[in-house]
């Protein structure tokens, strides 16, 4: 007598179901041209016993290029005495500001220096200037 209530289908999917499968992932298996852009495959024709090495000298060679270039590199008082960097001592979020202020101080100062400046006639009284020198005649 069967009960039927217990399943009795195999656990395991069936031989040829497993079979389809594998061949549908090879089929949509991306090609190694697509794996070397993602950066899964080493793009190199070297055996795979000497990539790591490969790999190794390739990262000390771009090791030593960088240690190179920065022992060149120009000190920062190089750099603020070529106006390439800024000499103050802000922030960088405040350098903007900091310079925008440092334009308004300049304008401030000039403005007030040509308030200040001694007129055409005191120049002349004092024998600064010559009477053909006067700026207001054309």
């Amino acid at each position: 007598m069967v009960n039927p209530s217990i399943d009795e289908s195999p656990i395991s999917p069936a031989p040829t179901d497993r079979r389809n499968s594998l061949e549908k992932h090879l089929q949509s298996r991306p090609d190694p041209r697509d794996l070397m852009d993602r950066h899964i495959l080493l793009k190199t024709n070297a055996a795979p016993s000497i990539q790591a090495t490969q790999q190794d000298l390739e990262r000390h060679r771009t090791s030593d290029n960088l240690k190179k270039h920065l022992e060149r590199r120009p000190v920062r008082e190089d750099l603020i005495e070529r106006n390439i960097l800024p000499g103050l001592n802000t922030a960088p979020a405040l350098i903007a500001n900091a310079r925008e202020l440092e334009k308004h101080m300049l304008a401030d100062s000039l403005e007030q220096k040509i308030q200040n400046r001694p007129r055409p006639e005191d120049l002349i009284s004092q024998g600064i200037l010559d009477g053909i020198e006067d700026p207001r005649t054309p």
